[in-house]
């Protein structure tokens, strides 16, 4: 079970087996000052929105947010890609290093109401991985896959940004096992409980699956620009 952000004391302990976990508290991360948050209110990204979605507070480092995380390393992680295609594949963490490299430079938003701006991610596209397996024409939903039996789901048509990559770098260096070494999702545009940590599969499904924070009462489109948090926002 993936935590990357702060939830009801009752989900907590209905999720956690009885035992509270505290994230996204004061103190877990540092804030910009009020100036420098008050110039990220008026700064308007390329596509018209602003920059700090509403109800976010832009962040300089963030620290562990916890979860479970997987066992797998670099030698020996390998990921499922199945499904509704038409050539299931498994890749391992050289082959994920062979295939076409990005570096990408995004903000990141957490439900928790904190956001990391100009954070630095080195990883290898979706798109490129769904190319080779080649969705069939009813595959309409990817669902990620990661350790402890964590799963998130999104369209395919938002998998398939420029911007979602399966990430193995993050600000220049191998992913932190914090952050969901040696492989996680990132895709910048949603909340980041859809960036799943400790990835171990990723599904192409004619259905929806909503996964587990889905499932507590979070939002299952997740848009930080219309503060879909939870399902009573949506």
């Amino acid at each position: 079970m993936q935590k990357d952000w702060k939830v009801s004391r009752r989900a907590f302990l209905a999720a956690a087996g009885g035992t509270i976990v505290s994230l996204g508290l004061p103190g877990v991360f540092i804030k910009l000052s009020e100036a420098e948050q008050r110039a990220l209110a008026v700064d308007i990204r390329p596509d018209g929105r602003p920059r700090l979605p509403p109800g976010q507070l832009a962040v300089e480092k963030i620290r562990n947010m916890g979860g479970t995380p997987g066992t797998a390393t670099a030698a020996d992680w390998s990921l499922n890609i199945h499904g509704e295609v038409e050539k299931p594949a498994s890749l391992s963490y050289p082959d994920l290093l062979a295939l076409d490299q990005v570096h990408i430079t995004c903000d990141v938003h957490c439900v928790t109401g904190w956001t990391l701006l100009d954070s630095q991610w080195s990883g290898v596209r979706l798109a490129t991985i769904l190319d080779i397996v080649k969705p069939r024409t009813s595959g309409a939903f990817i669902i990620f896959q990661a350790a402890g039996g964590y799963t998130t789901s999104v369209p395919i048509s938002e998998a398939q940004k420029e911007n979602v990559i399966l990430a193995h770098s993050f600000f220049g260096e191998r992913l932190p096992q914090e952050n969901g070494a040696p492989v996680r999702a990132l895709i910048p545009d949603r909340y980041f409980y859809k960036s799943a940590k400790w990835l171990e599969g990723v599904k192409v499904s004619s259905q929806d699956e909503p996964g587990f924070w889905e499932k507590q009462g979070f939002s299952n489109s997740a848009d930080p620009w219309k503060e879909e948090r939870y399902q009573s926002n949506q």
